[in-house]
């Protein structure tokens, strides 16, 4: 499987020549979202969205690419103490693609 490309965030800071700690910020946390799966990505998303408060929802979805509904979804799950979410996998059962099996059937 190939790894996932690392999102270079398109803020103002990041975009600008000059050097500033918040470029390092953004790259290590785009660097660890190269590297989680889906699910966790949206968690990874929505904690940092938290941190920041108002607001943190576009900000987050700047700096990593994501949708913003997908960190809202995030915050969603973790309010709820991922009650709703399986352990042991990372879709919900029937997500995801059919199965080639399925798809030949028709």
């Amino acid at each position: 499987m190939t790894p996932k490309p690392i999102h270079q965030c398109p803020c103002p800071t990041c975009q600008n020549p000059a050097n500033h700690p918040n470029k390092q910020v953004h790259h290590h946390m785009n660097l660890l979202m190269s590297r989680l799966d889906e699910q966790q990505r949206r968690w990874y998303a929505a904690v940092e969205a938290e941190k920041i408060g108002h607001g943190g929802n576009v900000q987050i979805a700047q700096i990593t690419g994501m949708n913003v509904e997908t960190i809202r979804r995030g915050r969603e799950e973790l309010a709820q103490d991922l009650a709703e979410r399986p352990a042991d996998r990372i879709r919900l059962p029937g997500g995801g693609r059919p199965r080639v099996e399925k798809k030949n059937r028709e």
